[in-house]
């Protein structure tokens, strides 16, 4: 009989007719359009509805036809009573908001006492299986229609609707103890007092209050509770500004006089680096839960100005947390988004990131997403912010329920959170809750809203805080007495006077008190790198043979793999025996090499696992098997650390946040992401600019992301071509007019005290080299790695093991080591160059038969400038003309970076030439001693650089 109740759904209105002729019941249907379920009601004696029977009928041949229940439309939401719910004010006819609505569905008031049988879709009857239409209409009011509404209908998933119906439907859910609502009343007596404390002290201060969403605090609060008692023992928070402080200090638990400290302007940083504003700053602290007794890790993570610029990067730390602890369900460790109502809308990194959602390597199995819905961006009215009816409609795309709520209800905000938390925790998906609230001063608290939103703001001059509400309420019915409440704010305010007297005594500002993913055991206890060097990092020859071996490979049995790529594991088998690696056999050697050592590595990117240029395949495809994949990198070694590559997303902002984010969590970690090509980097270029390039200058956090952008003006166009290094050079912070002191651990100091490394590799062993680099560091920096495209299959660009075997290096500076090395006096010119442009000029000199004339050096590391070894250059052939050539391109590449370096180095004595540019396109640079010429002219001229003399700058 349950199958035959299916059928309906299934088969459509005849199927329909035909059951109800043999005296089969049809009950269980639902709409598949917004809103609860609709009712199908019959009278006691067992006779259907006639109504409802056509209604059913004609929603099977068209869904359209029939109206929704769609109470979250007419909820009252607003705690200001100004804005409809939806920005709508049309109350959709088919809503049964007063009586007269009842001739809509053929009913007379006469109806409203006549009692009906109850579908078992519905959860209003509680134990009941019958109510009156008057009754029903009343529960169904309450559930949909009040502080809370609604979104779940467009889940295409039967049993997750019927668990969100069982939650709200159920009669009496929404009881609380008095222990709970005690608990409330003093969640929200710190979250308003911290704010009132701060006005107090700080009057003239911007700090982004949270004033008009109090309500927050306890949220949240609610939200770890639930998860703490659902067994969650990490969870990890991304939030913009506005009332961040109130989360460190009631959610995080932060130190109070660590919070007042940063309105000190006289206290300077102990720490490295700039710092930032107080209200951008994140924390990690480990505590008890005291409601659950157990332990929670909090973690707030850092943000800039950039609101949701944060959100992957919270999912990537949670997906990596989740790793390390083998919890692939995300039952241990979860995240906590909070946004506002307009950028929440409005940004579109908020998109690609619930896109990341349910992707196999980057869930973090379910975010609940807490909006704090001023109702207003800025300046800006929701109806000049967005064209959707709410905020939160870009929840919709990957089907998490919406629960939006009145914020001025302190109990509705806490079931829902309940609910929400629960939801996380039962099936592993996003869920978003719409706090709508309102923001009691201007955007900050400088600010004068009443001259952009007058009505608005004299309605909320008006408006009763929470608390008070809240107080008043409890007060009234007896859970709390008026003296209980003044005591218990009197206590709180007295905890915050304590902490600002002892702020008073700090000298001092420690920002890694505010880091946001500490290393333990990484650095010394101060913080500080254990040593100043850093180990050779070739590897024995035996290890490069076996990982050779198994890149050549199949370690699956009745595995069919592609005849092309046969034919590219029988080269990569050819070359292991020879000695000799390219490209993607370097990158092997680097990544299986470190797997060995216990380093998990992580590739993330477009296509990363064929490779744009199909030049890696580090996952083989069974060719006869749908969906049969094979990684032969993790069948290297039994105890090998697992490897993990993985197509994106085609996303650049989103994906590159996320990697950042997993990169945070560890610093045994080699985690790459690869543009698809090297100009791709420009829509994350957020990511790159607030989190990559000043991440350790603003939050003291070091972060060992490495960047692989293909890089090259071969073919493919205008927007392929170039990786703009001039973006990276631009933003690194070493010191172009500084001459350095060559001391024994310059080479390394150096390093430590950059903002990133960026390196143009024109070898495979060297690209191999500074992979490795990058974990045996004593540190962590992010490294931008131009990649080549047709370097990837050139005849030339082949390394020995001999350049990769124990002992070897990563060479900074490459320099000629040719016929021009072994008389350098004789040498008439010295090139220096990096990249893809070194073989050009190779094959041209050799073509000219210049090689006891010209030397070629080559810049591998161009950030931070090796001064040491470009000094050693050029003292060796003292008699040569020195010239820095680059590929042709329109705009300054390496110049501006290059030029004031050398000119550092040289000490201003010798002239050098920089070719790859038109001089007719060149600014003036007002430098006797810098000449520009075109590349093709300079190679067509036998690198004669004479030919030039006077077209100076």
């Amino acid at each position: 009989m349950n199958q035959l109740r299916l059928l309906p759904s299934r088969l459509g209105a005849q199927a329909v007719r035909l059951l109800a002729a043999h005296e089969v019941p049809v009950f269980g249907w639902r709409s598949r359009s917004s809103g609860p379920p609709a009712i199908l009601p019959s009278s006691k004696d067992g006779g259907s509805s006639s109504y409802m029977e056509e209604m059913y009928f004609a929603w099977l041949e068209n869904p359209r036809s029939v109206h929704k229940i769609r109470g979250h439309h007419v909820a009252q939401l607003d705690p200001l009573g100004i804005l409809d719910a939806d920005l709508d004010s049309f109350v959709p006819s088919d809503l049964i908001t007063t009586i007269d609505k009842l001739a809509f569905y053929d009913l007379q008031e006469a109806d409203l006492d006549k009692e009906f049988q109850l579908p078992t879709t519905t959860f209003i009857g509680g134990s009941e299986n019958t109510l009156s239409l008057r009754e029903i209409i009343r529960r169904l009011e309450n559930t949909y229609c009040q502080h809370i509404g609604l979104e779940f209908m467009f889940i295409n998933d039967v049993e997750q609707c019927q668990w969100i119906r069982q939650k709200f439907e159920t009669p009496g859910v929404m009881q609380f103890s008095s222990e709970e609502k005690r608990t409330l009343l003093a969640r929200l007596v710190r979250s308003m007092r911290f704010e009132d404390f701060l006005a107090r002290k700080w009057s003239s201060e911007k700090r982004f209050g949270l004033e008009g969403c109090e309500v927050m605090i306890p949220a949240l609060k609610t939200i770890i509770d639930k998860s703490s008692e659902m067994g969650i023992e990490n969870v990890i928070l991304g939030m913009p500004h506005r009332g961040r402080l109130n989360v460190l200090a009631n959610v995080i638990r932060k130190d109070l006089e660590q919070i007042f400290c940063q309105f000190d302007p006289k206290l300077e940083a102990a720490d490295e680096g700039s710092g930032d504003v107080k209200y951008h700053l994140g924390m990690y602290h480990e505590r008890i839960n005291r409601v659950t007794n157990r332990n929670i890790t909090l973690s707030l993570v850092a943000n800039p100005s950039h609101l949701e610029a944060v959100d992957p990067v919270v999912q990537g730390k949670t997906k990596a947390e989740q790793f390390y602890r083998g919890d692939a369900q995300g039952k241990k460790v979860m995240s906590i988004l909070v946004h506002g109502d307009a950028a929440f809308a409005g940004q579109g990194v908020v998109y690609e990131t619930f896109h990341l959602s349910d992707l196999p390597s980057y869930t973090t199995n379910g975010t609940v997403h807490v909006v704090v819905n001023n109702q207003i961006g800025f300046t800006t009215d929701p109806r000049m912010a967005r064209s959707s009816p709410y905020p939160t409609d870009v929840a919709r795309v990957v089907n998490a329920p919406i629960f939006h709520v009145n914020a001025d209800d302190p109990e509705a905000v806490i079931y829902v959170c309940s609910v929400a938390a629960e939801w996380r925790n039962t099936f592993n998906k996003d869920v978003v809750v719409d706090l709508v609230c309102y923001r009691r001063r201007g955007h900050n608290e400088m600010d004068e809203p009443m001259f952009t939103q007058p009505l608005m703001y004299k309605q909320i001059h008006r408006q009763v805080p929470v608390l008070k509400k809240y107080a008043d309420k409890l007060i009234a019915e007896g859970t709390v007495t008026l003296q209980e409440f003044e005591e218990e704010i009197a206590k709180y305010d007295r905890i915050c006077e304590e902490a600002y007297g002892r702020s008073k005594d700090k000298k001092i500002l420690h920002i890694k008190h505010w880091l946001d993913s500490p290393w333990p055991g990484f650095f010394n206890v101060d913080g500080e790198p254990k040593s100043m060097t850093c180990p050779a990092t070739g590897i024995p020859e035996d290890v490069l043979t076996h990982i050779g071996s198994v890149a050549s490979s199949v370690p699956l049995e009745d595995f069919k793999i592609h005849t092309g790529l046969s034919r590219i594991l029988r080269g990569r088998a050819d070359m292991t025996k020879n000695r000799t690696v390219d490209w993607a056999l370097a990158e092997y050697m680097a990544f299986g090499s470190l797997l060995k050592e216990g380093i998990h590595v992580r590739l993330s990117g477009q296509d990363v696992e064929r490779g744009t240029f199909s030049h890696r395949h580090h996952v083989l495809h069974d060719q006869e098997v749908d969906r049969r994949t094979c990684v032969p990198m993790n069948h290297l070694w039994p105890d090998q650390a697992p490897y993990t590559v993985c197509n994106s997303s085609l996303s650049e902002y989103g994906v590159l946040g996320f990697e950042l984010g997993y990169a945070m969590a560890s610093p045994n970690a080699l985690v790459l992401w690869e543009a698809q090509f090297g100009d791709f980097h420009n829509t994350a270029q957020c990511i790159i600019d607030q989190f990559i390039s000043t991440g350790q200058a603003k939050w003291v956090r070091h972060n060992g992301i490495v960047l692989l952008l293909p890089h090259g003006m071969e073919g493919m166009g205008p927007e392929h071509s170039s990786a703009r290094p001039e973006r990276f050079l631009q933003m690194s912070n070493d010191d172009s007019d500084a001459y350095p002191a060559f001391t024994k651990d310059f080479e390394v100091s150096q390093l430590y005290d950059c903002n990133w490394i960026v390196v143009n590799c024109s070898t495979p062993a060297n690209y191999f080299h500074v992979l490795r680099r990058q974990i045996l560091l004593p540190f962590r920096k992010p490294l931008i790695i131009f990649t080549p495209k047709s370097l990837l299959r050139h005849p030339e660009a082949k390394s020995s093991f001999d350049q990769m075997v124990s002992g070897t290096s990563f060479q900074r500076v490459i320099p000629e080591d040719g016929a021009a090395a072994q008389a350098p006096e004789q040498v008439q010119r010295l090139i220096f160059c990096t990249g893809k442009v070194y073989y050009d000029l190779v094959k041209e000199r050799s073509s000219q038969g210049l090689e006891e004339k010209v030397a070629i050096t080559r810049l591998e590391q161009i950030s931070p400038f090796p001064f040491d070894l470009i000094k050693q250059e050029a003292e060796k052939y003292p008699g040569a003309e020195l010239a820095w050539c680059q590929e042709e391109h329109k705009n300054m590449g390496y110049y501006d970076y290059i030029s004031p370096r050398f000119m550092t180095i040289l000490r201003r004595t010798r002239p050098i030439w920089y070719v790859g540019r038109d001089p007719a396109a060149a600014p003036a640079t007002g430098n006797r001693n810098t000449h520009l010429v075109s590349l093709k002219k300079f190679l067509d001229t036998a690198f004669n650089l004479q030919a030039f003399e006077g077209k100076t700058f």
